[in-house]
């Protein structure tokens, strides 16, 4: 008797189970809604908000100024002002990957560009050595801000926001807050000018500048997509305490990013020369806050850990067309700021929507 209870009350046991499991498996499959599937899908392609805004904007942008927009000289135009702040939004990149940022990268590209120009024109030092001194001492700065936050443990906004001021000023000191004008440029180092030369493809006028800032993109985009080093770099923006447990030497690898990205500023030093057509110690004084408008219009997280480096060249072309656009529709320069201030805003809010649906 007792054998028979225990049987009934196994099989009923069973049978609860059973009843869970269809449940679970009930709510395992259950459907995906349209927008669920959107966000699950942006999460996975972040690169495709960028690419979805700026086909958008081109279209508008098309029906509201009409021919002139799609003009070869209004696009190659585009190209050439966004390929600056292209390299500085490159070099910002690699900082935010990690969770951090970098409020220097503007300060570290005009100090090397005046570090190279005063070489080359003012104390006769070969271009070729001049460039590759503003290489060695972009990387340099950029190691010290990683230096600072990897030894002193101090917050990368507080670390570059300080040497930011820093590199501004030894700027000056250097300068003499003087400009080197393109007629000595010419004289002396016409080397320093190289991409600022035009190259014509059909009936558009492009730079060297313009084929650089891709170039960088690209190289970036192997080292990070195809290296242990690339995965090193996303695994500490989403997690630096797993990636130390995991055995990656977070802070040597912190301060290679840094590194690099002063590297990068470097290169973008001596393209904004032939940019410029000068050296002036106050040109792109708003680089840093255009790269991290690029940055962050680009898809990557400002949280670190998550984006492609290829999203903020797509930022930067979208605040390029969206510039271009408003200023041949005749809106004021002062609304075309408030439309990229909203831009931002809108790229935030979507990163944040996409995160909190993943999680």
């Amino acid at each position: 008797m007792n054998k028979a209870k225990t049987a009934d009350k196994g099989r009923e046991f069973d049978a609860v189970l059973a009843d869970s499991d269809q449940s679970l498996a009930a709510f395992d499959t259950h459907p995906k809604t349209t927008l669920e599937r959107v966000q699950q899908f942006l999460h996975s392609y972040p690169t495709m908000v960028p690419v979805i805004v700026l086909v958008a904007s081109v279209i508008a942008f098309g029906f509201i100024a009409g021919g002139r927009f799609f003009s070869p000289f209004n696009l190659s135009l585009i190209m050439q002002q966004v390929s600056i702040i292209g390299i500085l939004a490159a070099a910002q990149s690699l900082v935010i990957l990690t969770a951090g940022i970098d409020l220097s990268v503007a300060a570290i590209m005009v100090l090397m560009s005046v570090i190279m120009g005063n070489l080359a024109v003012n104390f006769g030092v070969p271009a070729p050595i001049a460039i590759v001194i503003g290489f060695a001492g972009g990387t340099a700065a950029g190691m010290v801000n990683g230096w600072l936050v990897t030894r002193l443990k101090l917050p990368p906004f507080i670390v570059t926001l300080g040497t930011w001021n820093i590199f501004f000023a030894l700027n000056l000191w250097l300068s003499g807050a003087q400009s080197i004008r393109s007629q000595d440029i010419d004289a002396q180092a016409p080397l320093l000018k190289l991409f600022g030369t035009n190259i014509s493809i059909g009936n558009a006028q492009l730079t060297y500048g313009v084929i650089l800032t891709v170039i960088v993109f690209v190289v970036l985009w192997y080292l990070l997509n195809h290296t242990a080093w690339g995965r090193h770099v996303y695994a500490i923006g989403d997690d630096k305490e797993a990636a130390e447990l995991s055995g990656i030497r977070t802070d040597r690898t912190l301060v290679q990013v840094y590194g690099l990205a002063g590297l990068v500023c470097a290169v973008g030093a001596w393209a904004s020369i032939g940019r410029v057509g000068s050296v002036s110690p106050q040109s792109f004084y708003e680089g840093n806050l255009q790269s991290i408008t690029a940055v962050v219009i680009g898809g990557i997280s400002l949280f670190g850990g998550r984006g492609s480096i290829m999203g903020p060249l797509i930022g930067a072309l979208i605040v390029g067309v969206f510039q271009s656009g408003l200023r041949l529709a005749g809106v004021d320069v002062l609304w075309q700021v408030f439309a990229i201030g909203w831009l931002i805003i809108l790229a935030v809010g979507i990163d944040q929507w996409i995160r909190k649906v993943a999680a």
